[in-house]
């Protein structure tokens, strides 16, 4: 298995409440770019790790479930490394920069949100190596293909693959709660609406979105590279990496969608930019069709 030296994962499944969410741990030194495109975003430290922003360092990113209410998970993300004194050593204290992007999956009143203690256990669950696919940590509650109406909506998932050429790496952690559906390679629906052929599809018709939240929605993920990226490069890769995300997905990055990417590069291999871009979108694309249906492809 092609992996990223250094790079740790966590998860933490709640699966009583259908949510949960998935944490990266990049080695010291790393740092990140981030890039947004859907409409209804929910994030965290975005506007830090853009190209305009003067922070570099990046410490940890965590995908979440239960929309705004899940940013919290990241604060216990920022608990668990501030207490190892992982973070920015400012005024005798350490202030760990984490970014964070969220998915629209709660669907019942009743239903619960993740909060800090999730974010501080998928850190402790935290190890080597790619996560788990399918409906785990941040997947755990997913749906894709609600194009038709949120009563024909399959469910969505957590994926990841990795593209490499020779030793430079990049791989993708996706989150697939897309408000459309999933495209296979041949161009074909592979997991979309229940709803037969002749029901409209948005945005044919505005019908099968009036009774689905604007925000309901949304496909995040992160890069991970090893290549030596400046920050505004880094913000470039995750840019054109949601490419990869307008192939897998249609409709793509819609007013329901937040479609939000992070890219880390640990900065060890010396390339080309436009190299590194190209294997993001690869990864990207596989990662999020291997999140619906894992028999597609090898993640690796």
């Amino acid at each position: 298995m092609v992996e990223i030296e250094g790079l740790r994962i966590g998860m933490h499944s709640d699966r009583e409440n259908s949510t949960g969410c998935t944490v990266l741990l990049p080695p010291q030194g790393s740092l990140a770019g981030v890039a947004v495109r859907g409409g209804a975003p929910g994030t965290r430290e975005v506007a830090a790790l853009g190209p305009y922003g003067s922070i570099e360092a990046c410490h940890a990113i965590a995908l979440c479930g239960s929309s705004l209410f899940g940013l919290r998970a990241a604060d216990g993300v920022v608990d668990w490394c501030a207490q190892r004194e992982i973070g920015l050593p400012l005024a005798g204290r350490f202030f760990p920069i984490v970014g964070a992007a969220v998915v629209f999956d709660l669907r019942d009143p009743d239903q619960r949100a993740i909060d800090l203690s999730a974010g501080y256990d998928a850190c402790e669950s935290a190890r080597p190596g790619w996560p788990e696919i399918g409906a785990v940590g941040a997947g755990t509650g997913c749906t894709v293909g609600k194009e038709a109406g949120p009563q024909f909506a399959a469910p969505g998932g957590q994926g990841w693959a990795c593209e490499s050429f020779g030793d430079v790496v990049v791989g993708a952690v996706m989150v697939v709660n897309a408000f459309g559906s999933v495209i296979g390679t041949d161009g074909e629906v592979l997991v979309g609406p229940s709803a037969a052929p002749d029901v409209a599809r948005y945005p044919f018709t505005d019908a099968s979105v009036r009774s689905w939240p604007r925000g309901a929605n949304t496909v995040i993920g992160c890069i991970v590279t090893n290549a030596i990226l400046s920050k505004p490069q880094a913000c470039r890769v995750a840019d054109l990496a949601h490419n990869g995300i307008a192939r897998a997905v249609r409709p793509a990055h819609t007013s329901f969608d937040g479609d939000t990417l992070f890219a880390i590069a640990t900065r060890e291999v010396e390339t080309n930019l436009d190299l590194v871009c190209e294997l993001a979108c690869l990864a990207v694309e596989r990662a999020i069709r291997i999140g619906v249906d894992p028999a597609q492809d090898s993640p690796v």
